[in-house]
């Protein structure tokens, strides 16, 4: 009995005890549970390792969000992406692992990746990026050491096509440069895409014929740019030489630099669409008034000459289309030193260009200003300011006078069909604006942006080079502005040729109108078919006959300026 009754005294006790055994077990059970939640849910399985080479992001929060062109085609985006490590710890032989992964992954040199293994870290690198057949072949290995961590990459499409534009990010994945530095918070959101203006096709088209004049002229550096003069949407923005975004570091800084929006410089004649605007819309000069270009204009110990003088008075489209800077100076003598300077701040030229873009350069003009400097500045000396600026104050030139906001950023709602912004000319003045430009490649230095079928206007420009405050005649920026359809504008197409050496193909000649005309011409041939512009019917009219009473060369027919003389 008294067996019994001890048995039955600790049978509660065994209970107790199996069922704080049990306790311990599901609390362990629950402890492992919670850590393989938190390894791979919450951290996404990221090694904290102050060692570890963090060029990719890990997961863990929204993939960054996507950049399209205006057509909804890819400019960026990000994929998930796996990458293999090793805790060389575990490795017991790193010669056998090396040489089996060396066969999965034929990128890597079976030497370094043996170096590794055997390095005795707890983790380290193998190989970024692996496909997934090269994952599972690394899984099917059965090598404890060997895992994977899965990250986000930030991928380019079109690789160097638009850089400058699109930018890139850091290791970190925060934007760098670009759209990607200027949309960095709502990219990071991952939620709606960034909708550029840019076309890709027409950036492509743009990229390869200024990549190609490049080449052709062993130039330094290239420019181009399409903006809708109407809109300020712009189309395609290249920069010479360019880089590839995946890989920034590898690029020098001149690559990166982009020199469409930062590069500021001096233009030299395509700023006499602005003196010559600022001119006839102060209604002091006309088409009619005559300035002597006999002789260089002397002012102290400054010499203002022509490039091909014609040694002769000339009207004011015999000065546009010759680009006479001593009669482009004689017009601003006319208006004044307070008119020209105003005129060019209402232009936009002495702050930076409003743009999406972190990459914006200051413009560089004369402070003091003297009165040199106004014969000076109405040629493109001493002014320096982006190829931005140079776009948009052509634009409203062309458009009826209306100074516009340049844009990389489609709208979501629907563009007024007229330009909403600041009147910086008259309609009327806007008018003889279009009228000069389409001379200069009917008849002048901007022959060689004639394209059949359609009207295209335009102004060369050839600038000497400040080095050390000197001009250097052997290292020219040379460049096109042209604008189509000119009787009816759309767009504005832009290309600059930086320190064009001599061929014998162009006599020599590296100016404006050899080097970067061809260069437009070739750019508006393929974009008008792609934006369903019509060739135009009226094609035939004789601008120069309509402007003979202007022009006392007309009668002789042809071409009343070689494209070589636009300095």
């Amino acid at each position: 009995m008294e067996r019994k009754a001890a048995s039955n005294s600790m049978l509660p006790l065994a209970k107790s005890r199996l069922w704080l055994v049990a306790a311990v077990f599901m609390v362990g059970y629950f402890a492992v549970a919670l850590r393989l939640i938190d390894l791979t849910l919450l951290q996404s399985h990221h090694v904290d390792d102050p060692n570890l080479p963090h060029d990719i992001v890990p997961l863990g929060h929204p993939l960054r969000g996507n950049i399209v062109d205006r057509n909804g085609d890819l400019m960026a985006t990000s994929l998930k992406m796996a990458s293999v490590y090793a805790d060389a710890t575990m490795v017991e032989n790193p010669a056998a692992v090396a040489q089996a992964l060396a066969r999965i992954l034929p990128d890597e040199n079976r030497a370094t990746l043996e170096k590794h293994l055997a390095s005795g870290k707890k983790f380290i690198w193998l190989h970024r990026d692996v496909t997934p057949k090269q994952e599972y072949a690394i899984n099917a290995l059965g090598i404890p050491a060997l895992n994977f961590q899965e990250e986000d990459r930030r991928i380019y499409p079109g690789g160097d096509l638009a850089a400058h534009l699109v930018g890139y990010t850091d290791v970190d994945g925060s934007g760098i440069a670009g759209v990607e530095k200027q949309f960095d918070k709502v990219l990071k959101k991952g939620e709606e895409p960034v909708n550029l203006t840019i076309d890709m096709r027409i950036q492509h088209i743009l990229h390869r014929e200024l990549e190609q004049a490049v080449h052709k002229f062993s130039a330094k550096a290239g420019i181009g740019m399409v903006m809708d003069v109407n809109t300020g949407e712009i189309i395609a923005m290249v920069s010479l030489p360019d880089y590839d975004p995946h890989y920034p570091q590898g690029s020098s800084d001149e690559a990166r630099f982009n020199r469409a929006t930062l590069g500021v410089f001096e233009m030299g004649s395509t700023f006499k669409l602005f003196s010559t605007a600022a001119a006839l819309d102060s209604g002091l000069v006309h088409f009619g008034s005559m300035y002597d270009a006999g002789k260089p204009i002397k002012y102290g110990r400054f010499t203002i000459n022509d490039y091909h003088a014609k040694k002769r008075e000339l009207s004011v489209p015999e000065i546009f289309i010759y680009s006479s800077n001593i009669g482009t100076a004689r017009e601003a003598m006319v208006i004044g030193t307070q008119a020209l300077q105003d005129f060019y701040k209402k232009m936009g030229f002495f702050a930076q260009a409003p743009v999406e873009l972190p990459e914006r350069g200051w413009p560089i003009y004369p402070k003091p200003w003297h009165e040199v400097n106004t014969l000076t500045a109405s040629f493109g000396h001493g002014v320096a300011v982006s190829p931005l600026h140079l776009m948009r104050a052509a634009s409203a030139l062309v458009n009826g006078g209306t100074l516009i906001m340049p844009t990389i950023i489609k709208s979501d709602k629907t563009r007024p069909p007229e330009p909403v912004g600041e009147r910086v000319v008259k309609p009327q003045t806007s008018a003889m604006i279009r009228q000069l430009m389409e001379l200069v490649v009917a008849a002048g230095t901007g022959s060689n942006a004639y394209v059949e079928g359609y009207n295209v206007g335009g102004k060369t420009g050839t600038a000497e080079k400040n080095t050390g405050g000197h001009y250097v005649h052997s290292a020219v920026l040379s460049s096109f502005i042209g604008v189509f359809p000119i009787r009816e504008p759309r767009y504005a197409v832009l290309a600059m040729v930086d320190e064009p050496k001599p061929i014998a193909e162009t006599h020599g000649f590296v100016t404006g109108g050899w080097t970067a005309a061809p260069v437009v011409a070739h750019v508006i041939e393929q974009m008008a078919p792609l934006y369903q512009i019509a060739p135009s019917p009226d094609t035939e009219r004789d601008i120069v006959k309509d402007m003979g009473m202007y022009l006392k060369d007309a009668k002789e027919g042809g071409h009343l300026a070689a494209p070589g003389n636009d300095h």
